[in-house]
Order: structure tokens, then C-alpha cells, then sequence
């Protein structure tokens, strides 16, 4: 038996270790000759998970990200936001090799293969997803390691480093058995090839031939979840059950379009990002991933927000998942107090955003011992913004509740009081200035995109109220809803631009205003809307990459540039869709396409270069490829 005690200097001198002499990821003489960058593009990453954790493995075979035994919990291993400190599961061939990625086809299942002179490998890493028996707490993160030709020699570090980094832990070893400790978390793992430690780390040398198969399992352990073996027969069945799970979520799909295969990806993306102990929704399964190198746009995005949720639903329910979309009702009633108190104030009866539990303190704090990706500081944790008032959450949820009884279930007499609730609160306080969709540092505006999501709010509330029959004050709602239209059209259209504006008497462009015709707001076929689409086009258009709105022309409290949105460059090619222009919008689209990453994953967004940056994947994106794809493959025929 060896133990150790963790530490965070960052040392690696050991056989298996993740850094070659020179400081670089992996062994010398590695793929890139002596060894790749300490830190992977963040596009050259894969997403696991059991729908109620995920970890990114990078296409050298590492995970790169792990929190457990939730989404939002401490990282265990987190070397994407410190290369030296965050600790990392790396597993891959000990010999110069080319590495290529791909999900086992209509799964979560992610591949790594690796092609070498003497042999192909590959690594098959999944999460199986359990019900809610106690064997959920065990989050077992499986990595079965095949050689599928020749022979080829394998080395495999497991570097834990609890709580980001700051929390050190005991290590225990014993025959093919090893336990990671702290007072909040212990992990197991069980591997049928040799395993030694090495101080507080554990590293395995092994070589397999043709046919051959070694299994490391990660579990997380507690008093009532034991240590478990998991042999290569046990591996082969957890491995067929999930590919059994997800292809059988996937087969609800009703989506046979053009552009399937990246449909699906989307959804499955969107589905390893609920939480299905709640039906919470996450933007992204990471925190502070850069949305520019070296910048200070770096958030914390393991929550719900309200928007994303209410968007991903359509998005599914569009796809023909009702399940996520009753799943996340379930949230709303329970977690969320929708309920409108009597001295409710100004701020609204809702937040922005709520922990995947409901609780509605996120507290944000910086991580100063982290370096953060490619020394992107800060490091955070937590999100500020949640404090912020954003009037356009009340559409986007109250559009997605109509849509959910329009295609999913009828609303209860419970939800409709909360709607009536929220619609009257809306009707007294949609003319407040507010921070926007954008979650902007710089004070609140009267943004535009605020005011149209009012009036889709109240817009829906009326059919809802009309077609169900329910009781609503709507001749008081009508009146707040023909005032809103009306002061967009005076206040927010501005003549010297021909385009409506970001805010209202601006002449400043906002990509969210591609929202309009999308919300039904105003025709799509428009004069006053195809200017304003031309003026976008001209202004934050690049190559069917869109940006937000200038920072430069509108200051935002945050320093430095950043890259084009990718849910806006979906947004676009639906604007473009909807108007009309067919080709156009497919070119947009097919462009589009390719900045995705080797998976069809997306980050928030697009570098100068093409790179992607910011958290990944992105809940956004994704549920707006699918419309886009959607309404685009309809309008093609």
C-alpha cells in the first residue's frame, strides 16, 4: 500500500507524466515531435456525461475538465484553466501517434483513436447514464482503451486536484484499486492494468495487442456507494447501455432534414446539458474559458439561465423531445418563484438566472491561484450578473410556456396563474431601462430587444388567454402591448441609419435585433426590417459571422475586443431564411457549418482567426443551429 498527500507545485517528474522536460502536454517525442502546447485549442475537445456532471477529453486523449459530482461542483480535474495546477486524466499511446476524434454514431460515446507505426488504439470514454437509484451518486466516468490493429504501448496518469486546485487530498493504492480523498469528495479508481503511485498521483505503463482491452473507472464513493471493479465484461455492458440510451433518446427526433447529423449533435449537446434530478437547463458545462485570449471576459456559465432554458426548449420541442420540456416545467414550479408577491419591486419577480437547484445566491468569486486558459485571468466562479434586471427573460420563458402547450401539454391552472402574475408585472415595468440580453457592465439602457421580448411576452400571454379561454385582463394587456409596438417604432427606428438601433434614440446596431422578425414582432418582409437586416449585414457581418454590437461605439464597463457570437450568426441565417433570401441564408448556413469544431461543437464564439472561444459547448449555439436548420430546410423544401 503507498499513500501520499496532494500538492499543488505542480511537479510531474515521473514516468507516465503529463509534461515532457520541455514544459509541453504530453511525452517527448510525442505527437508533435517534443510534445504539444500545455494547452489544447478549446476546440479540440469532446463532451461526456451522465446528465448530471461532464468532462471534457481532449483529442490527445486528457480530460481536461471534470466536475463532480455536479455540474456546478468544485473541479477535480481542470488543467483547461491551469496546465500546472488544475489536474488533469491523461491516457494515451506512449509512442508518437496521429490522434483522431468522433462520437460513436447517434451517442454520447466519445472515440479517440490513435495511429502509430506498430499499432491503432483508441480510447471509448462514457458516462453511463443511470435512473435515480443510489448508483447515480457514483458519476462513474469509464475510459476503455482498445488496440484494434498491431500493438501499441499506453501510458495513463490520473492528477486529481480537488476543489480548483486548493484542497489536498490522500491517496491510498493497492492492487489495481486506488483512492483519492478529501472530507467533501473521495474518488475510486479501478483499473485492470498495473497501477503505482507517485506521491499523490497514480500512473499505469501497459502494452496491448490486437484485441486487447484495458478498463480505468473513476467513481465517486461515498457511505452508501462502495468501491466497484469494473472488469472488461462489465465495461462491454455499460458501454453497450449507453450507446442503447442515447440512441434511443435520440429516435424521438422528428427532424429528417437536410442538415440531420448536425441536428442531432446539437441535441444531444443539449441534452448532456440538463440536470435530471431538477430538469434544469445549463448554458455550459464550464466557467472562464476566454472569449479572447488574455482578456477579462471570462464567466462562470454551469447555470440556468432563464433565456438559454426557455430557447432549449423550443429548441427540443421543436425536435419532438416533450420530455426536457415537462422536465424543465418541473424546475419552474419548483425552484423558481414565479409567484408575484405584493411588494414586489422594480428588479421583477424573477431572476436571470438560478443554480441548477434553484438557489438563487451565486456569488462570484475570482480564483487568483489559477492562471486560467492560456493565462486568461481572471479565473471565476459564481456570476455577478445574476443581480442584474433583463426584461427580455419574460418573453423568451412565457413564448417557450406557450409553445409547450401548444406541442407538448396543456398548461395547469397553477402555471397560468404564474403567467398572469408575470404579464401583469410586465405591463407596469417594461418601459424601465435594464442591463440586456447581453448581460452589459456599463449601467442600464433602454435596450430595443428588452422591449420587443415585452411584447412578446404580453403578445403570447393574449393567445394563450384566447385559445384556452382563460381568464386575463386583456383589454389592460392590449394596452401595454400596443404601447410597447408603439414606442419601438418611434423611439427605436432611427432615420439617419434606416434601421432600427440597439437602444432606444441611438443610432448604434445590435445584432439581438435579429430577434424581431423572429418573435413575430414585425413582418419579416418589412421595408423598415430588410433595411435594418441590410444595415446589420453591413455593419457586424463578417463571412456569416456576426458580431454583438461594437464595444468601441458601445462601451459595455469591460475592456478588450471580443469575437463574433455564434448565436447570432444563426439568428442571421433564420432573419435571412424568413425574408426570403433562400440563398443567402443556405450559403450563411453552410458556412456557418464550418466553424464548428471536428464533433459539430460550438463554442460561445468565433475568433478573429476562426477559432472558437469562450465556454464550450454552448447551450445558445446549439439550439440555434437547430432552428435555423429548421425553418431553413422547411423554407427550401
Amino acid at each position: 500500500m503507498n499513500s501520499g498527500s496532494g500538492a499543488d507545485d505542480g511537479t510531474h517528474g515521473v514516468p507516465g507524466g503529463p509534461y515532457g522536460d520541455d514544459g509541453t502536454r504530453g511525452a517527448p517525442g510525442g505527437p508533435y515531435g517534443t510534445g504539444t502546447p500545455r494547452y489544447l485549442p478549446i476546440a479540440d475537445h469532446g463532451l461526456i456525461g451522465d446528465l448530471r456532471s461532464a468532462a471534457l477529453v481532449g483529442t490527445d486523449g486528457t480530460v481536461d475538465w471534470y466536475c463532480c459530482p455536479r455540474f456546478d461542483a468544485p473541479s477535480v480535474f481542470a488543467s483547461i484553466l491551469d496546465a500546472d495546477r488544475g489536474g488533469r486524466f491523461e491516457l494515451a499511446a506512449d509512442v508518437p501517434a496521429r490522434t483522431k476524434q468522433f462520437y460513436f454514431p447517434d451517442t454520447n460515446v466519445l472515440i479517440t483513436r490513435f495511429f502509430a507505426d506498430d499499432g491503432v488504439g483508441e480510447i471509448q470514454d462514457f458516462m453511463p447514464v443511470v435512473d435515480e437509484s443510489r448508483e447515480a451518486d457514483r458519476h462513474r466516468l469509464i475510459r476503455r482503451v482498445v488496440c484494434v490493429r498491431g500493438t501499441l504501448p499506453f501510458r495513463a496518469r490520473v492528477a486529481p486536484r480537488f476543489a480548483y486546485g486548493t484542497v489536498p487530498h490522500t491517496l491510498r493504492v493497492d492492487a489495481g484499486h486506488a483512492v483519492f480523498s478529501t472530507p467533501a469528495l473521495k474518488l475510486a479508481l479501478t483499473s485492470t492494468v498495473p497501477i503505482e503511485a507517485a506521491g499523490s498521483d497514480v500512473w499505469s505503463l501497459f502494452k496491448l495487442r490486437e484485441g486487447e482491452t484495458a478498463v480505468f473507472a473513476l467513481d465517486r464513493i461515498t457511505d452508501e456507494v462502495a468501491p466497484r471493479f469494473c472488469a472488461v465484461t462489465e465495461a462491454e455492458r455499460e458501454f453497450k447501455a449507453t450507446v442503447r440510451y442515447w440512441r434511443h433518446w435520440l429516435s424521438q427526433s422528428r427532424y429528417r432534414g437536410r442538415w440531420r447529423e448536425m441536428v442531432h449533435r446539437s441535441a444531444l449537446t443539449l441534452k448532456l446539458l440538463t440536470y435530471a434530478p431538477t430538469g434544469a437547463i445549463i448554458a455550459a458545462p464550464t466557467t472562464s474559458l476566454p472569449e479572447r485570449i488574455g482578456g477579462e471576459r471570462n464567466w462562470d456559465y454551469r447555470y440556468v439561465w432563464i433565456r438559454d432554458a426557455a430557447f432549449c426548449v423550443y429548441a427540443l420541442l421543436r425536435l419532438g423531445f416533450t420530455d426536457e420540456a415537462e422536465a424543465f416545467m418541473g424546475f419552474l414550479s419548483e425552484h423558481v418563484q414565479s409567484e408575484v408577491p405584493e411588494d414586489i419591486g422594480p428588479d421583477g419577480p424573477l431572476q436571470i438566472m438560478y443554480g441548477i437547484d434553484g438557489r438563487r445566491e451565486l456569488p462570484e468569486q475570482e480564483l487568483t491561484h489559477l492562471e486560467g486558459y492560456r493565462g486568461s485571468a481572471p479565473v471565476r466562479i459564481g456570476n455577478g450578473a445574476v443581480g442584474q434586471l433583463q426584461l427580455d427573460i419574460y418573453g423568451a420563458l412565457i413564448d417557450c410556456l406557450y409553445l409547450y402547450d401548444k406541442w407538448g401539454q396543456p398548461l395547469s391552472s397553477a402555471h397560468w396563474d404564474n403567467i398572469h402574475g408575470l404579464v401583469d408585472w410586465v405591463c407596469e415595468h417594461w418601459d424601465q431601462p435594464d442591463e440586456g440580453v447581453w448581460e452589459t457592465r456599463g449601467g442600464r439602457k433602454p435596450f430595443l430587444y428588452s422591449r420587443v421580448m415585452c411584447w412578446v411576452a404580453i403578445e403570447r400571454a393574449m393567445r394563450l388567454a384566447r385559445h384556452r379561454g382563460l381568464p386575463a385582463d386583456i383589454l389592460r394587456w392590449g394596452d401595454a402591448r400596443d404601447a410597447i409596438y408603439q414606442r419601438i417604432m418611434s423611439q427605436g427606428w432611427s432615420a439617419a441609419r434606416n434601421a432600427f438601433t440597439q437602444c432606444e434614440s441611438s443610432d448604434i446596431l445590435d445584432a439581438s435585433l435579429l430577434m424581431m422578425p423572429l418573435g413575430k414582432f414585425i413582418s419579416p418582409t418589412d421595408p423598415k426590417w430588410l433595411a435594418t437586416l441590410d444595415a446589420l449585414g453591413e455593419d457586424l457581418v463578417s463571412d456569416s459571422l456576426v458580431y454583438r454590437y461594437d464595444p468601441q461605439t458601445s462601451p459595455d464597463g469591460l475592456e478588450g475586443e471580443e469575437g463574433t457570437f455564434s448565436i447570432c450568426s444563426f439568428w442571421y441565417v433564420e432573419a435571412l431564411t424568413r425574408a426570403g433570401r433562400l440563398d443567402e441564408a443556405r450559403l450563411a448556413f453552410e458556412k456557418m457549418l464550418t466553424y464548428a469544431n471536428h464533433l459539430g461543437l460550438y463554442a460561445e464564439e468565433i475568433g478573429h482567426t476562426g477559432e472558437q472561444c469562450g465556454n464550450f459547448p454552448q447551450a445558445f449555439t446549439h439550439l440555434a443551429l437547430i432552428s435555423a436548420a429548421f425553418n431553413l430546410d422547411r423554407r427550401l423544401g
